[in-house]
């Protein structure tokens, strides 16, 4: 079920040109993780960057409706067919979430990959928190800055070419520490290696948790 859109304030031709690729083929450890990450919502849930839909066919019966936030024109067009195609009701709107003017509490945020690519973590996870209800929820799936050599490469990364070619895309975001200070309370969280250790990509550690708006 899907709805139109406004006009997306984010153009990224590339990305969104590879981004379904890499998306047919991601790794069972990652889809795995998505799965998790959705388990057990209900209500009414926003989702913020979703891509192309990836996450919509995972949802549970449990949830009332997706409102799915997703301002690269190319993917949301994308996003939408998904949706048609989801068994609960998903909306998909072309906004930012800086610009979201949704006014009805949810029951739940989801993010799925997304933090790392937006301009000011800091005052998305604030908008986060004031679209939850009191209790509700925030489930995130993120990259997550390593230690040692694996940092080294993640700062370089987002130093270099990374960002530019992969939608914003920050490997070394300390986004645990960010939700914190937004105001959550990390319930639990783990970190999740969904390629090998030795493997050369700044993006091979996820973080998986849940907090909430007190």
């Amino acid at each position: 079920m899907t709805a139109t859109a406004p006009a997306s304030t984010v153009d990224n031709p590339f990305f969104a040109r590879i981004w379904p690729l890499v998306a047919a083929r991601e790794v069972e450890a990652v889809r795995s993780l998505r799965r998790e990450n959705l388990a057990g919502l209900s209500g009414r849930v926003l989702e913020i960057g979703a891509g192309i839909g990836t996450n919509f066919a995972l949802y549970p019966d449990s949830v009332d409706e997706v409102v799915a936030v997703e301002p690269e024109p190319r993917l949301a067009a994308r996003a939408r067919k998904a949706a048609a195609a989801a068994a609960v009701p998903v909306v998909v709107t072309g906004e930012t979430i800086e610009a979201f003017g949704g006014a009805t509490p949810f029951d739940a945020v989801v993010c799925s990959l997304v933090l790392c690519s937006v301009e000011d973590p800091a005052m998305v996870l604030g908008r986060l928190h004031s679209l939850l209800r009191p209790g509700g929820e925030l489930r995130y799936l993120e990259h997550v800055a390593s230690a040692g050599g694996r940092g080294r490469l993640q700062r370089l990364a987002d130093a270099t070419l990374w960002p530019r070619l992969f939608g914003n895309c920050h490997t070394h975001r300390d986004t645990e520490r960010a939700i914190i200070d937004a105001g959550f309370k990390v319930q639990n969280s783990r970190r999740e290696w969904t390629l090998p250790v030795w493997a050369p990509l700044p993006v091979s550690e996820l973080l998986l948790g849940r907090a909430r708006r007190a």
